[in-house]
């Protein structure tokens, strides 16, 4: 059996790119093995763990169960494009290591990434929501409650309530 392959021609972390794919392939696999963007995890491999998490034109991602041929035109972002112009960390990335949401790390890429949604709405959510748009996750090392708070902070300081973002 020969395998397909197509041209794939996307936007990753602000950088025009282009790829020949094989057809079956994920995105997680694009990412990592062409464009060696390893913070994208390989987890469970089935869409259920969230390790793989990217930003595809503004919403998150499973990039495991996500064919590399659909990125086609689409403005792909992952942790690496995260950092600020001077390499500095973003909010987000910095607020996870103030609250100690960070410990084995495996998971992270993809908390951060769900994150970056959040925080991409401009809306103050509730607890509620935060959580229920946090919870295709799985940590192992059950960080959850840190997570939920670098998450809060950062909503908050974004909306400039300095204070509020100080009492969670």
């Amino acid at each position: 059996m020969s395998k397909q392959y197509k041209l794939v021609t996307c936007t990753i972390n602000g950088k025009l790119m282009e790829k020949m794919v094989d057809v079956r392939a994920s995105l997680t696999d694009m990412l990592r093995d062409d464009f060696r963007l390893t913070s994208v995890k390989k987890g469970c491999e089935v869409g259920e763990c969230g390790a793989c998490n990217v930003i595809i034109d503004g919403e998150c991602f499973n990039s495991c169960i996500y064919l590399a041929v659909w990125a086609e035109g689409k403005n792909i972002l992952t942790l690496e494009g995260l950092a600020n112009p001077d390499g500095t960390l973003s909010d987000i990335q910095q607020a996870f290591i103030d609250e100690a949401a960070v410990q084995c790390g495996f998971c992270t890429p993809g908390f951060i990434m769900s994150a970056v949604e959040i925080l991409e709405t401009g809306r103050e959510l509730s607890d509620e929501e935060i959580r229920k748009r946090l919870s295709g996750h799985l940590c192992r090392c059950t960080g959850y409650e840190n997570i939920f708070r670098a998450v809060k902070k950062t909503m908050l300081r974004r909306l400039g309530k300095e204070k509020e973002a100080e009492a969670v």
